[in-house]
């Protein structure tokens, strides 16, 4: 019966059906969480799942932890996340990591060493006094960043799971028809949105200026220059930008001239990223792309000669029938055009999605697990001999050319978010905005009329904090920084995690590094660890090695989070 209106989508029958179930199977619990997640109810996924752990009688599968394991990012990325609702951290997270948490890629040693349970700690091994936090953690009440999502695309891609308005403009006559009036649907949202600008409420009256604006979307560049200055006058008018800030924009090839560019240079746009995605005819119209890669040259060629320096471009990896010479190529092609930033996203297969409807993960027509692991490889070997660091398990820039604004993520600082489906992250609260226009603009009107507040007035939880910061910094090449982390939560979680990953630093997937930023071998590794007391004195970071331990992050990082939660 749950499998009958989950079929046609009826959440409330199949929940109210479900509660009334007496002996709750595997089946029922999958059902129900995929029902959620279909119908983009990712908070009520995560706490479905929350008492299925809790109440220990069925243990979670595979497919179990596959849901739980999108819900999660859903839930906690900036612009996936469904209905305004408070989440503090990742309670949950570290519960789906301890059932059978299977990682993305497994291209590990065979004989590698497991740690056993003696690696692990208990909860009084936590510094019970609250902690410490440094300065650019999640508690920080003061953020200097600001997420802008604007929700508008000619249509949408094939892989695409985040909350768009689909414009329906062909790519042949959109600047035109733009150039002529502006659309109502773009007008009415910019004002909605600029409206929950002017309703927030900050925690003092001295907040500081903006260091980083990005817009996101969707696609930004369909909104004409104007707006886009109404959006920046009032983020100016709440809390000031900073003269030199960091102000991004995504755009897309074809929805963007010469004269649109300069119209945004001139507001102060400093930072464009644009999605090319493929450098091949074929793989563009496979995944759905508004535009062809005539477009990708016309658009590369209008950011160069508006005197853009500070440019990124996207591309994705494991896409259908994409092989390894049409990567090497969209790779190269990448570092002829010279961004001085460029992301690499491996294609993620998202429920409710076209490609979630056609195809199954690791099965033709996409790459197997080892397959997409070697595109993994051969960019972070292309982009490095090419003069990029890799500074990010993502993303890689020229010398200077970090992005500022996620950096703010993965430095777990706190952030504002504006927009439809955006989260916020203030005084360790993830507050996500509805993902549908209607109630959107409900969730503004009660914004307005005091009847939602961001900011969170309970404590945080040390062990949670202790898990977003882990998890974010082993995302970057910097990684872990042991100082400020055993200033925070204690000596013995030091230790303990040198313990659980020092079979991973004989495998050179994981990296102890002195102040200097030097690697200790495994020699050293166990002389330290023969004398605890200064062991935390000598090891400044724990990072994960490049490319083969960010192969392994969610792997690694399951093992540090057992560490921390057991």
């Amino acid at each position: 019966m749950i499998d009958g209106y989950a079929r046609i989508g009826n959440v409330f029958a199949a929940r109210e059906f479900f509660k009334r179930i007496s002996d709750w199977n595997l089946t029922s619990w999958n059902v129900m969480l995929a029902l959620y997640m279909r119908s983009k109810y990712y908070g009520e996924c995560l706490r479905l799942f929350d008492k299925m752990i809790g109440e220990g009688d069925v243990k979670p599968d595979e497919a179990t932890l596959v849901k739980i394991g999108s819900a999660s990012a859903k839930y906690w990325l900036p612009t996936t996340t469904v209905s305004f609702s408070f989440s503090p951290t990742i309670p949950l997270f570290d519960k789906m990591l301890k059932s059978t948490f299977k990682p993305i890629f497994t291209a590990i040693p065979k004989n590698r060493i497991i740690p056993t349970k003696s690696f692990l700690i208990s909860n009084s091994l936590l510094q019970t006094t609250t902690p410490t936090v440094r300065q650019n953690a999640s508690t920080n009440p003061n953020p200097t960043s600001a997420y802008i999502h604007l929700p508008f695309c000619r249509k949408r891609c094939h892989y695409c799971d985040f909350p768009i308005v689909a414009l329906g403009s062909s790519s042949s006559s959109f600047l035109a028809a733009q150039n002529d009036h502006d659309d109502p649907r773009i007008t009415s949202y910019i004002q909605l949105l600029c409206r929950e600008i002017e309703a927030m409420k900050t925690n003092s009256n001295n907040t500081p200026p903006l260091e980083t604006v990005f817009f996101g979307g969707g696609t930004p560049s369909l909104v004409p220059p104007k707006l886009v200055s109404l959006i920046l006058e009032n983020l100016k008018n709440k809390f000031g930008v900073w003269s030199n800030a960091e102000i991004s924009i995504e755009m897309d090839p074809g929805t963007f001239d010469g004269e649109k560019m300069n119209g945004l240079l001139e507001l102060g746009v400093n930072r464009v990223s644009l999605g090319v995605q493929a450098f091949q005819e074929e793989l563009l119209r496979s995944c759905g792309r508004a535009h062809g890669i005539e477009e990708v040259y016309e658009a590369i060629e209008i950011i160069r000669s508006s005197g853009v320096e500070n440019w990124s471009m996207d591309l994705i990896s494991s896409l259908p029938h994409q092989t390894p010479e049409m990567w090497e190529e969209s790779l190269r092609l990448a570092v002829k055009a010279q961004p001085v930033h460029v992301s690499v996203y491996d294609l993620q297969v998202e429920q409710g999605t076209k490609f979630g409807t056609l195809y199954k993960p690791g099965e033709f027509p996409l790459p197997s697990e080892t397959r997409s692991a070697e595109f993994y490889k051969m960019a972070s070997r292309s982009l490095f001999k090419a003069g990029y660091e890799h500074y990010e398990i993502s993303s890689y820039c020229k010398k200077g050319y970090k992005c500022k604004h996620n950096l703010t993520y993965w430095d777990n600082k706190s952030y504002y978010a504006f927009g439809l489906g955006s989260a916020s992250y203030l005084d360790g609260v993830r507050f996500s905005r509805p993902r549908k226009m209607k109630e959107y603009a409900n969730y503004v009107q009660g914004l307005e009329n005091g009847l939602v507040d961001h900011h969170s007035n309970s404590d945080i939880d040390s062990k949670d904090l202790a898990l977003d910061i882990l998890m974010l910094s082993l995302r970057t090449s910097t990684g872990l920084d042991v100082k400020s982390f055993k200033e925070s939560f204690g000596t013995p979680l030091v230790v303990s995690l040198c313990k659980a990953f020092r079979p991973y630093v004989e495998s050179g997937h994981v990296m102890l590094l002195d102040e200097r930023r030097r690697a200790f071998c495994v020699d050293e590794l166990t002389s330290m660890l023969s004398d605890e007391h200064g062991f935390e004195e000598v090891v400044a970071f724990i990072r994960l090695s490049d490319p083969e331990g960010f192969l392994l992050s969610n792997e690694l990082i399951a093992i540090a989070f057992r560490v921390i939660s057991p």
